[in-house]
């Protein structure tokens, strides 16, 4: 691998700059790549969904299913780096707050081996208040979906 074999281009982010981005870190950190990006608009985010992650030790023993509070959240994680790109320079020394979720609906389980494609569009942005929809993809399919907000704070 070559040194610009990290994948920051205008429209993919590795896991490196998603870390640069928002403060999350294992094992809250659920959102492992962006790519799709476009500034203001929308962003696709992945995550890999692994046996060896602490949620499914007891959700559920003997049938691991990711939580949808997990998968609320990689939306808004993904929302939140989407903020960041979009601000650029003006993001320094703020960071994205989860606000409110409404119209939550989850229509599969999500479990270890998944990969979910975490789309989000941003909605409206007035100020520091933000409105995003999300919906979560596996294989092509649509596992959850929400409305959500949020804010940007010092």
């Amino acid at each position: 691998m070559t040194e610009n074999s990290s994948s920051d281009t205008a429209d993919t982010l590795d896991i490196l700059k998603v870390m640069e981005m928002i403060p999350h870190r294992y094992p809250l950190l659920l959102v492992d790549r962006l790519v799709d990006i476009v500034p203001g608009v929308s962003a696709t985010g992945i995550k890999n969904v692994t046996m060896n992650e602490p949620q499914f030790q007891g959700h559920f023993p003997g049938r691991p299913i990711m939580p949808g509070v997990m998968i609320v959240e990689s939306m808004a994680q993904t929302a939140g780096v989407l903020v960041i790109k979009t601000l650029g320079g003006d993001s320094r020394g703020k960071q994205v707050l989860f606000m409110s979720i409404d119209n939550a609906r989850f229509r599969k389980p999500v479990t270890p081996g998944d990969t979910m494609h975490v789309q989000v569009k941003v909605k409206q942005s007035r100020g520091a208040v933000w409105r995003f929809s999300g919906e979560v993809l596996v294989d092509g399919k649509k596992v959850a979906e929400a409305d959500f907000s949020a804010m940007i704070v010092d």
